[in-house]
């Protein structure tokens, strides 16, 4: 239960690290078809691992008629990613695949809703701070930096950051001005 599901040779937590450091994890977030749709998941594991400049383990493809826990894992997480717009990276920190596999046996029959419902669980206990002040503080800028290189009212920052104001109904160009202050795409900064 720690991590020991294997992935193409990899231990399942390692695979989801190299995964979510690799090319492939960037184009499947911006919905590339030729990740997203255009090949198997044995495929995509072996493309992940030839990127990252890793030797290919001798493992088979396999193919089951009944989707396997990592198969699932992987496919709902994809869909969690879609569903939400989020960056991988942001869910790898919250949530390490070793859980999300635990997961399988109680959420893979159930409807998808389910699952996603409990991920935005895992993440909130693990974010306790807002999305915009999670990018501001990487960012290495205080409300009042950002609320200058944004152009927007530092009450406004501190209001959404304070969960007192809800950003996700904010105008769009604020959302806009605040996300290219911080170097990250509008979404990045909505909450889920």
């Amino acid at each position: 239960m720690s991590g020991y599901d294997l992935i193409f040779g990899y231990r399942a937590d390692e695979f989801w690290r190299i995964f979510i450091t690799s090319e492939i994890s960037g184009q499947f977030e911006k919905g590339n078809p030729t990740y997203v749709a255009g090949m198997t998941g044995c495929e995509l594991c072996r493309k992940v691992i030839a990127g990252s400049g890793l030797k290919e383990p001798d493992v088979p493809d396999e193919m089951y008629i009944d989707r396997s826990k990592e198969y699932w894992a992987g496919w709902a997480l994809a869909y969690y990613q879609w569903q939400g717009a989020r960056k991988f990276s942001y869910i790898y920190r919250a949530v390490p695949m070793y859980e999300i596999l635990q997961m399988y046996s109680a959420y893979h029959e159930m409807d998808i809703s389910q699952f996603v419902e409990a991920l935005d669980g895992k993440i909130a206990v693990y974010y306790t701070e807002t999305r915009l002040k999670f990018f501001r503080t990487n960012a290495g800028l205080s409300q009042s930096e950002l609320a200058r290189e944004a152009d927007v009212p530092l009450r406004q920052i501190q209001l959404f950051e304070q969960r007192q104001r809800d950003i996700n109904k904010a105008n769009a160009l604020c959302v806009a001005k605040l996300a290219r202050a911080l170097h990250c795409a509008s979404e990045d900064i909505l909450e889920i």
